[in-house]
């Protein structure tokens, strides 16, 4: 009897221990799925995957990021090419090789993509951006029209928004903004004043309201100008930007629906997220190679769902999150 009475009291703890761990991961799914709800509104992107390329050329040095179209396309500046990805994160082709030559780069960096469907690539030491179909092939090179010496010697960032090109250039110290037929529209090159010029700067982003954002990388921080190109803030992680800056080589950035603004912090390898007052939200990232850890992230492009992809250059892969 004394052994049956045992054996009752073991069959029992089992069922209670199955029932238990049903509890604890059924409230586990609620809890995930109540974080997937308030994504966006109250806290930091979930992480979701890496994207790494494939097992013959996995990316290195991946820069920058663009989701055109139903692809993704990444600038895989050591091997001087784009890899491109559908929408479930495998690759499917690549293009580009090394050279001096129509659709050849020497340091492919910002990428973007038109309406129609059409990639633009950034080559920072070509001086030179190069337009390619949606599958790769190439098209011609951006031609700035109306003048004899052109305004482009180092593109580094670049955007479209409502069938304007919109251009970092690095060695110029400048935004250029120019229709995609070639006609330049504004030149942005300084800050609060003519004094206040601009140092490097890297990436650009537009939001719904035709605000211009750039990363001003060489004076570590974000300005914001209208759609003017009349400035308007500066953000750097102190209130009203008056402070001295929390960021350190400041690279992508870009603009959710929410009017959330994304800023990756190349050296601090944390990536910002900041209200339309300029206000730090929250921060999420820092040094590493686990999931959510960065090393030196570059680029940054929010799509049409509020995905986040970053590159992470040291780390050879984009980050993706939701």
């Amino acid at each position: 009897m004394k052994k049956k009475n045992v054996y009752r009291w073991m069959a029992a703890i089992a069922v209670l221990t199955v029932i238990l761990f049903a509890i604890i991961y059924y409230f586990n799914l609620q809890n995930k799925a109540n974080r997937v709800t308030d994504i966006g509104q109250d806290g930091p992107p979930t992480f979701s995957h890496f994207i790494q390329g494939d097992f013959k050329t996995p990316l290195e040095k991946p820069m920058d990021v663009a989701k055109i179209g139903e692809y993704i396309y990444v600038t895989d500046t050591n091997h001087k090419q784009v890899q491109v990805f559908d929408s479930s994160s495998t690759p499917i082709f690549k293009f580009g090789k090394e050279g001096e030559g129509n659709g050849e780069f020497k340091f492919p960096y910002g990428i973007a993509g038109d309406e129609k469907g059409n990639v633009y690539v950034a080559d920072l030491y070509n001086g030179k951006i190069s337009i390619f179909n949606p599958k790769g092939k190439f098209i011609r090179n951006f031609e700035e029209k109306g003048s004899k010496s052109p305004s482009i010697k180092s593109p580094a960032g670049l955007r479209i928004n409502h069938n304007k090109l919109y251009v970092t250039d690095v060695q110029n110290a400048k935004v250029l903004v120019f229709t995609l037929d070639g006609k330049k529209q504004m030149e942005i090159s300084a800050g609060k004043n003519k004094e206040d010029v601009l140092n490097a700067p890297n990436a650009v982003a537009i939001d719904d309201d035709n605000n211009i954002y750039v990363a001003d990388s060489g004076n570590q921080r974000m300005v914001v100008y209208d759609k003017k190109g009349k400035f308007k803030q500066v953000i750097n992680g102190t209130k009203n930007g008056k402070g001295e800056s929390v960021l350190v080589n400041p690279r992508g950035l870009a603009v959710n629906a929410k009017g959330t603004i994304f800023l990756v912090d190349n050296m601090t390898h944390y990536v910002y997220g900041f209200d339309s007052k300029g206000e730090k939200v929250y921060q999420f990232g820092g040094l590493g190679s686990e999931n959510e850890q960065f090393f030196l992230p570059n680029g940054l492009f929010v799509d049409e769902k509020s995905q986040l992809y970053i590159t992470d250059t040291f780390n050879q892969r984009v980050a993706v999150y939701y």
